[in-house]
């Protein structure tokens, strides 16, 4: 049965580039990214581990911790980092899970026989300190990820997590922000101080709350 959002992401026991893992324990009270890629050594999957260990800083930033999921077994993720950070630049400085018997593939149904019954899908899954799934995202395996987007996405989702707020269309960090429709306009007036622009009764605006 596929994971919704609001479910508690399912623990599991690991072993990692990093060494081995309970997924709770290691979460801590950070948020998490876990996102799965098809197979080592395949090009476009060399290019998004790249690219997260270039982001790996804001990330950070953010206090969210990276993991990455492949069927294939520790050695083979172990000989494909030295390729992901000559190719791209980068150094590869959070875990890959070793997942060869598909047990955080099956958890977190990751593979999907119509597409392919051996590698997983591109899944993503953000994770909130409560432990519960705050979005989910599936690629096909032959496109690769826009890992900004996903930052993006976790801006919206711990600005949101703190106010009465909601993000418009192509919302970025630092623009204006949705009042959501449980904050009554009166309330909203007193409540977001540094003003308020009313489209609609429903469509009301304000400057990001937490700048």
């Amino acid at each position: 049965m596929s994971l919704r959002l609001g479910d508690v992401a399912p623990d599991f026991e690991a072993n990692t580039t990093q060494g081995p893992i309970r997924f709770h324990e290691w979460l801590g009270d950070s948020w998490g990214m876990l996102f799965s890629h098809p197979a080592d050594f395949t090009p476009v999957c060399t290019t998004e581990l790249g690219k997260t260990a270039l982001l790996q800083g804001e990330f950070a930033k953010r206090n969210v911790k990276v993991i990455a999921v492949s069927v294939d077994d520790l050695e083979s993720h172990n000989r494909w980092i030295p390729d992901i950070n000559e190719v791209t630049g980068s150094d590869v400085n959070f875990p890959i899970i070793a997942d060869e018997g598909r047990k955080v593939a099956q958890l977190y149904d990751m593979i999907h026989p119509n597409a392919s019954e051996k590698s997983t899908v591109r899944s993503v899954f953000i994770i909130g300190p409560d432990k519960k799934i705050k979005l989910t995202l599936t690629y096909p395996a032959s496109t690769g990820r826009n890992f900004n987007e996903l930052l993006r996405v976790v801006d919206s989702l711990q600005l949101t997590a703190n106010h009465s707020v909601a993000t418009p269309a192509d919302w970025k960090d630092g623009e204006d922000v949705i009042v959501v429709p449980a904050v009554s306009t009166e309330d909203a007036e007193k409540k977001f101080t540094k003003g308020l622009r009313i489209v609609k009764p429903y469509l009301r605006y304000t400057p990001q709350p937490n700048k």
